[in-house]
């Protein structure tokens, strides 16, 4: 069931009347009717996958118990490992499989042994990376004694599954989510307003933006061998926009859609093309899994308070996982490893957490040095999700070869790009003038009402008669 789609316009009205008219803010029947709803939101998607889902989260459920009444520390150890070993183990079987075990073939060809492998012809559970990770994250809180398990079984479900954020997060942490799940919740007329607006501009980005950009994308990456660089200079920029305003704009919905629910999601992104430098960048990026690497990988492994040595292979290793997490192709470990080798300079210079504040914080614009490092930042970005779009290393380094050839200043061979282009400007000139914001809708307590429902009525306007060819969201492959 796509957010865009006529099929969620209806559950979810139906949903949200059940949950604050019939329920009564009952908290158990409140939960039940969310874990539910949940899954039957996952079932839209594949019946047959809804099992693995509920297997995981009884495994953890399960091992998070045994694990804080083991006695002694060897087995306190044996159940995380189970937990870690057996989620690891799906993830493997579903998404990498057939990556490495190809790879492990092309390896072997290149010295000589020719070998054949056994190749799975599975289909990837949607949403399979986000929920493992969210089970993931409880049972390693457990270990280090940060939470304790949860007994109610349905609770503790409804936090592994809460359908707004089950197939592409954000990945939600046991000690923000469980707490909420775990006390009754009230209906507040300011949150839920302010969550249909955030889920309003969601739906502009993607709808309107990545699904407008997708068009001009899909063609240019299909045919890129036939494209001159600037050509394919277009197309890496209208999909820097389109992944954005894909990936965020789902991020907006689930988060405006808990809202609804009195139910507050982290947040995933905060304007992250606005930023001054790769690790502000990652800063501001799907906010979820940076930081879920740093404080499960990262930190673990001693983060920056060790050798110089020791830093470049901390930070190698969370871009690399980053990348692998993405997909199973050499593309995304590329992607990964490019996007190491630009954060590593800021970690060794110790400039790494330079720019914490808002860029030209109080000023309408930024000065020339943040203006140069912002461009600076988005190019390099731009020049990295190459590596991410295309289908192979070969496809890749063709097209970065054109883009860095004459061929660069080369008359366009696009037609009709100009309208996207406008709202793209007018995407980033809303997101500017709100950058201070948790998301681009979000009004000040005196902003007089014509304002607002000028912008509501403008969102919805574009939404209605802009909106591109439907598409699903990127980051459910993943």
């Amino acid at each position: 069931m796509l957010f865009n789609s006529i099929a969620f316009a209806a559950f979810l009205p139906v949903i949200f009347i059940l949950y604050w008219f019939v329920t009564k803010e009952n908290l158990k029947f409140q939960n039940i009717l969310l874990l539910a709803a949940s899954y039957y939101f996952y079932a839209c998607w594949d019946y047959r996958f809804l099992f693995l889902l509920i297997f995981s989260t009884l495994l953890d459920y399960y091992t998070g118990i045994k694990m804080f009444e083991a006695k002694g520390k060897g087995s306190k150890k044996f159940w995380l490992w189970l937990s870690i070993g057996i989620n690891l183990g799906f993830l493997g079987i579903f998404k990498y499989y057939n990556f490495f075990a190809e790879s492990f073939a092309e390896s072997l060809s290149l010295l000589g042994f020719k070998t054949s492998f056994w190749s799975l012809s599975v289909i990837l559970p949607v949403g399979i990376s986000f929920y493992t990770f969210h089970g993931l994250s409880y049972v390693i809180d457990i270990y280090y004694k940060k939470i304790k398990p949860e007994r109610n079984f349905i609770e503790y479900s409804v936090f592994v599954s809460f359908f707004p954020l089950l197939v592409a997060g954000p990945i939600e942490r046991a000690t923000h989510l469980l707490p909420q799940i775990k006390v009754k919740r009230k209906f507040h007329y300011e949150k839920a307003v302010d969550g249909v607006r955030q889920m309003l501009w969601g739906f502009f980005k993607k709808m309107v933006i990545a699904d407008n950009c997708a068009v001009y994308v899909n063609d240019i990456f299909a045919h890129s061998s036939t494209y001159s660089g600037s050509t394919l200079a277009l197309g890496v920029l209208l999909f820097t926009f389109q992944i954005y305003c894909d990936f965020s704009g789902y991020s907006d919905i689930a988060i405006g859609t808990g809202k609804l629910f009195d139910i507050e999601l982290m947040r995933n992104f905060a304007f992250p093309y606005f930023s001054r430098d790769i690790a502000e960048f990652w800063r501001r990026w799907h906010i979820s899994l940076s930081s879920w690497f740093r404080d499960y990988v990262y930190i673990p492994l001693g983060g920056s308070k060790v050798s110089i040595g020791k830093k470049i292979r901390n930070t190698f290793i969370i871009f690399l996982l980053s990348g692998l997490w993405h997909g199973a192709n050499w593309t995304f470990i590329v992607w990964g490893f490019i996007n190491a080798v630009y954060f590593l300079p800021l970690l060794l210079t110790n400039k790494n957490r330079s720019n914490l504040n808002v860029i030209a914080e109080g000023k309408i614009l930024p000065g020339f040095t943040e203006l140069r490092k912002l461009i600076f930042t988005f190019l390099i970005t731009n020049l990295a999700w190459v590596f991410f779009r295309s289908d192979s290393l070969h496809q890749a380094f063709e097209i970065i070869a054109k883009i860095f050839s004459y061929s660069l200043i080369s008359p366009l061979n696009v037609k009709g790009s100009s309208t996207v282009f406008v709202l793209i400007l007018i995407l980033v000139l809303v997101e500017w003038f709100n950058r201070d914001k948790q998301h681009a809708l979000q009004f000040d307590t005196d902003t007089k009402p014509y304002v607002r429902y000028a912008a509501y009525f403008l969102v919805a306007f574009g939404i209605v008669f802009l909106q591109g060819k439907q598409l699903g969201f990127i980051y459910f492959q993943f």
